[in-house]
């Protein structure tokens, strides 16, 4: 693919699929290349979870405020890996960097600083279960009226599903992990605001507009969400 063959070629990686773009990692460095202002040391060229392509949007979309690029980042669709979406938002990036593209030199490995940029290739979602179990033979052999010569042969390669499957829960089970990591992160420090802000309104004329404003901000909630009354919950606890 020749838009492929150009962001390998611009950023000196080795893509073999225009999926792998949906880790963020490429089109942030196609923005630096023409700004030359990315933190592309905070960018993860060679992410794997989808919370770290999350995170490499983020930086994508501070460019973009900051340089006033009015073009929406689909990165729910993006981050799912898929080639359609990915496709059409990397035929928009090329488009904008062939007009905003000022022919300056740029030197893609020394800006990421040598960091690795092996993104999986194989990191479009998988294929529903009824693909996946068809190259075992069994609906096969079921379509053409046969059945197995032996149970042996038609279970033969579960050995490996079964490895691919532990693997898949091993990978799930760190990333939800690193998730609850992260939460408990931002609330702690969402707790500090919160103790910090209350300390300074019950001091005496310490209360300002904007300590309130934040408590504001604190205690709002979705529309939708109502918040547990305490006295309901210690009658439930002692009933």
């Amino acid at each position: 693919m020749e838009l492929l063959a150009w962001v390998n070629d611009l950023l000196q990686i080795n893509y073999t699929k225009i999926e792998q773009c949906g880790t963020g990692g490429a089109y942030c460095q196609i923005m630096d290349s023409i700004y030359g202002d990315v933190p592309m040391a905070r960018v993860k060229m060679n992410a794997k979870h989808e919370y770290e392509f999350i995170a490499n949007f983020k930086i994508l979309q501070n460019i973009f405020r900051a340089h006033k690029i009015d073009k929406p980042i689909p990165v729910e669709k993006l981050v799912k890996c898929k080639m359609q979406d990915n496709l059409e938002f990397m035929q928009w990036c090329k488009r904008f960097w062939d007009a905003n593209y000022g022919g300056q030199g740029y030197d893609p490995v020394a800006r990421r600083r040598g960091a690795p940029t092996d993104t999986p290739a194989t990191i479009a979602p998988l294929p529903p279960a009824s693909s996946r179990t068809g190259g075992l033979g069994v609906s096969g052999a079921r379509a053409g009226g046969k059945t197995p010569i032996s149970g042996h042969r038609a279970g033969s390669t579960q050995p490996s599903e079964v490895i691919q499957l532990r693997a898949q829960v091993q990978e799930m089970s760190t990333h939800l992990e690193s998730l609850e990591k992260e939460r408990d992160f931002y609330f702690a420090k969402l707790r500090d605001i919160e103790i910090l802000v209350q300390q300074e309104l019950e001091t005496e004329g310490r209360e300002t507009q904007v300590l309130l404003e934040i408590q504001k901000i604190l205690y709002s909630t979705e529309e939708g969400f109502e918040v547990p009354d305490p006295e309901a919950a210690d009658e439930e606890e002692t009933f």
